[in-house]
């Protein structure tokens, strides 16, 4: 599947700017930051693009909703995307932070046990996949964090109050039970989905 101009500029834009001296503290920080930076220039996208196509059905929290799963997809390894040599620049780096967590759980009290549970130190492809996993919702409330989304909804009732599925009504983001105070619930779940299949989506 082709990568959909929405991902070009992502990779361009914004991850690519991550320093080289990043570590496990500010990792979390500079992949929020790029997905903050991400969600404000899809917003002024989004606009030009329903009026270009206004009868898309494409909600801004969907466009947000790709654009968070592809950013899961580079943290993770998983980036279909071989355009340039930059995204290759990228992994290499990712590869480094990760080598650094990684070191850095041997030297803990629980050496043996993440030396057993993270086995592959190529790729680190288990313990990138548990840091997305860890801290996914911090980088979704980075990516929705801009005022404009008042009153943005998701598409799904994805969000569980404990009183049933309900949606995502206020930048795209989940309620508690009482509809005040926002939760940790991620309303999406494309970034379990392979990307090829969310690209042909996109596309069609």
């Amino acid at each position: 599947a082709c990568a959909p101009f929405r991902r070009l500029s992502l990779c361009n834009r914004n991850l690519e700017k991550i320093p080289t001296s990043t570590t496990k503290h500010d990792l979390l920080v500079d992949v929020c930051m790029a997905a903050k930076y991400e969600g404000e220039s899809l917003k002024g996208y989004h606009e030009q693009y329903e009026v270009q196509y206004p009868s898309s059905g494409s909600s801004m929290c969907t466009m947000l909703a790709r654009s968070f799963a592809d950013i899961g997809d580079i943290v993770r390894g998983r980036d279909l995307y071989g355009g340039n040599k930059k995204k290759e620049k990228l992994e290499e780096n990712f590869k480094k932070y990760f080598q650094q967590i990684h070191e850095e759980l041997k030297r803990g009290d629980k050496t043996k046990e993440a030396e057993k549970h993270y086995q592959d130190t190529t790729n680190y492809s288990k313990l990138r996949e548990d840091w997305w996993t860890a801290n996914r919702h911090t980088v979704w409330k980075a990516l929705t964090c801009d005022d404009r989304l008042a009153g943005a909804s998701y598409f799904r009732a994805t969000c569980d109050t404990g009183k049933g599925p309900s949606q995502a009504h206020d930048k795209c983001r989940c309620k508690d039970e009482n509809g005040k105070s926002e939760t940790d619930q991620v309303p999406t779940y494309f970034d379990y989905v392979p990307q090829y299949l969310r690209w042909f989506e996109e596309w069609a």
